[in-house]
């Protein structure tokens, strides 16, 4: 199985058990996620207590519907960004995640992550951001939004900002 890692923080962000397509000449990979429901679910098994002189206790449901992106990595929902926001936040990012790159990864990076940054921005108004389990400052976004009349929300992660561990 293969982990993705914030470069930046280490978090988890992805595993391989989630097919990428590879967007943006490869700067951003999207992923399909999925509602889910977890915890409690109420089965019939066909018995009928209530006939048989017993009561129909039923089951505390406490079913929950949850992105199961969301919930396999812990992603921490965070406020949206404005435009002058994300330039900023992107900036910094940019700055950090060049320092942790090679100088072949930089220059790529670097070619390719204003067309990158244009494409999330043309979505901002409909994104969703997320970060890792430790909520640090410097660290990689995910980004979430609902293709027109989808219920399952498709993520953007950026691809530079990934590290792959073997586990």
């Amino acid at each position: 199985m293969l982990v993705y890692q914030d470069l930046l923080t280490g978090d988890e962000l992805l595993s391989d058990s989630f097919p990428y397509k590879e967007i943006e000449n490869g700067m951003l990979w999207e992923v399909e996620g999925k509602w889910v429901v977890q915890g409690c679910v109420d089965v019939d098994i066909g018995a009928n207590p209530s006939a048989e002189g017993g009561e129909d206790e039923g089951v505390d449901d406490q079913a929950v519907k949850v992105v199961d992106i969301v919930d396999t990595f812990r992603l921490q929902e965070q406020p949206t960004f404005d435009k002058k926001q994300f330039v900023t936040y992107m900036k910094r990012y940019i700055k950090n995640l060049c320092e942790k790159l090679e100088p072949e990864q930089q220059e790529l990076f670097k070619k390719h992550i204003p067309d990158a940054t244009k494409y999330l921005m043309s979505k901002l108004k409909d994104l969703q951001f997320f970060v890792g389990e430790s909520m640090h400052d410097d660290c990689s976004l995910v980004f979430a939004y609902y293709e027109d009349g989808s219920a399952n929300p498709t993520f953007l992660y950026l691809a530079y900002g990934l590290k792959e561990i073997k586990c």
